[in-house]
């Protein structure tokens, strides 16, 4: 490997050749070695990036090729233990979309494989890796508005004339908790560090079987949490952390750049607000980064699969109230 990471993208998503795809090849030190796809005509977008990326039809040769030593993972859901553990089995490192898993037990097989392969696996859940959220933790974490009372946050956009769409058939994991309920339950858990002892109610619409909004209201040790999730309604984002003395709001939490710029507001009792700003900063390629710095230099990653395994196990008590 040297101290380059080559990395085979698994399948010609959408997702990949928007976001990740460039992602990995802006980031130094990283490059698009492989792409698996049975479409060879998807290939051209990735190839445009980088004439040197070898295609393969067939997903298992390219996991077991030498050509590459980390996987990136953006199947339908369904999908992701399947080939994160496939991957993790051919010695390769993983980096698998969200949700990684279907159940939070799904996860330990995937803990244990990675402890045995020595290789990180991990679930693409960038936004830790962004500067907003990493400012909004140590801001909560420093006292700065006080004793929480309570979080409320809302991720929503509209793909209802998508009817194809992955997120909107049962069969492969779609809905709308399992596609964005993973950032306003996760970006809780994150900047407080603390897990839902229960859910309170749940007001779930279904269409086609899969969830197109929801409602979900828990009970934290300290504080109480509000979050709706939409497939169907206008786009809208946003987590407020709502203190005795102050709340810490992101306006643009979960796509900055694409939804607005990456704002973080924190408001005072005073009536006094402060405002930071991260106009330049992508999360998709600090999450390479992040991952590069892993396995090439040891350092921690903001996301273990502990972390990811808290977030589906509130994503399975949700389902299950």
């Amino acid at each position: 490997m040297a101290n380059e990471l080559r990395w085979g993208i698994l399948g010609a998503a959408k997702f990949a050749r928007e976001h990740m795809g460039p992602a990995i090849h802006q980031t130094p030190y990283n490059r698009i070695a492989a792409l698996a796809t049975s479409h060879p005509d998807k290939a051209a977008p990735f190839l445009a990036m980088d004439s040197r990326i070898t295609v393969f039809k067939d997903y298992d040769a390219m996991i077991h090729s030498d050509e590459i030593d980390a996987v990136y993972v953006p199947l339908p859901n369904h999908l992701h233990v399947e080939w994160a553990h496939k991957a993790a089995q051919a010695g390769k490192h993983v980096l698998c979309e969200k949700p990684i898993a279907m159940q939070a037990d799904e996860i330990d097989g995937l803990i244990k494989l990675r402890d045995q392969q020595k290789v990180l696996i991990a679930e693409a859940f960038m936004i830790v890796h962004h500067p907003q959220w990493q400012y909004a933790r140590e801001l909560f974490q420093s006292g700065a508005i006080g004793n929480l009372v309570q979080v409320d946050g809302v991720f929503s956009y509209d793909n209802r004339a998508d009817t194809a769409n992955i997120r909107n058939r049962p069969e492969t994991g779609g809905g709308g908790i399992r596609d964005i309920g993973v950032y306003t339950f996760g970006s809780t858990r994150y900047v407080t560090g603390e897990d839902p002892t229960h859910i309170l109610s749940t007001k779930i619409d279904r269409v086609n079987d899969v969830d197109t909004w929801a409602n979900v209201t828990a009970q934290f040790p300290s504080f109480f949490f509000n979050g709706t999730t939409s497939m169907a309604m206008l786009p809208r984002q946003e987590m407020n952390f709502h203190g005795e003395n102050g709340i810490i709001r992101l306006t643009a939490p979960f796509n900055p750049t694409v939804f607005d710029q990456a704002e973080v507001h924190f408001i005072q009792g005073n009536g006094i607000q402060t405002t930071k700003r991260f106009p330049q900063d992508n999360h998709y390629v600090h999450q390479v980064r992040a991952f590069y710095n892993s396995v090439v230099n040891g350092d921690g990653y903001a996301c273990p699969l502990e972390f990811s395994k808290g977030t589906q196990r509130m994503i399975d008590m949700a389902f299950a109230h």
